[in-house]
């Protein structure tokens, strides 16, 4: 008796998939799918180029899925594909987005006091940001981050820092910020 699609491992679809099984391929996009599309918003892009680089990614990924050997998790590994596919889209494409002044962007707090991180990144210039996003939304090692964005690995590392650091004194509880508040109104 076999196993449902849902029942097997995301290593055991990938192989099935790198031997055409495009059943069990779109199990894993049906999977992984949201995180792809979550991680590239967090990296800046608009949800339509979100949706559009997520796809080629999940393409691309069907295409060379006999390279995923299971070292490491499936959705690490077209995470990697997709922040690729981004960056060389915004390179291509020369649309950076201007720098936003941390200063000026408050971060959003819901009633229940939780923070928005996907609008404390925005509060980063685009460098930190896709750096922070690379290495801790993708799980992109500093090396790896430096190669895919043409970087020295310094400065890749300052760029984490600091954008870690920012992300930090944004989203700490406003009892710890000395009263100042974070809450928008």
């Amino acid at each position: 008796m076999s196993k449902s699609l849902r029942d097997l491992h995301d290593v055991e679809l990938a192989a099935q998939a790198a031997a055409g099984g495009r059943r069990e391929y779109g199990e894993l996009v049906r999977r992984h799918g949201s995180a792809v599309r979550g991680l590239l918003r967090r990296m800046g892009a608009a949800p339509s180029m979100a949706d559009d680089v997520a796809q080629d990614a999940f393409l691309q990924g069907f295409q060379r899925c006999s390279e995923f050997r299971g070292q490491g998790t499936f959705a690490g590994w077209i995470k990697k594909i997709a922040a690729r596919l981004y960056l060389k889209r915004v390179a291509r494409e020369a649309r950076y987005v201007a720098e936003v002044e941390a200063d000026e962007t408050e971060v959003a707090v819901d009633r229940a006091g939780f923070m928005d991180l996907d609008e404390a990144l925005k509060t980063l210039n685009e460098t930190e940001r896709v750096c922070v996003s690379l290495c801790h939304g993708a799980g992109m090692s500093h090396p790896e981050i430096a190669a895919a964005m043409n970087l020295p690995l310094g400065t890749v590392k300052s760029h984490v820092k600091r954008g870690l650091d920012k992300l930090r004194v944004r989203l700490q509880p406003a009892q710890a910020t000395g009263g100042r508040s974070t809450h928008v109104g």
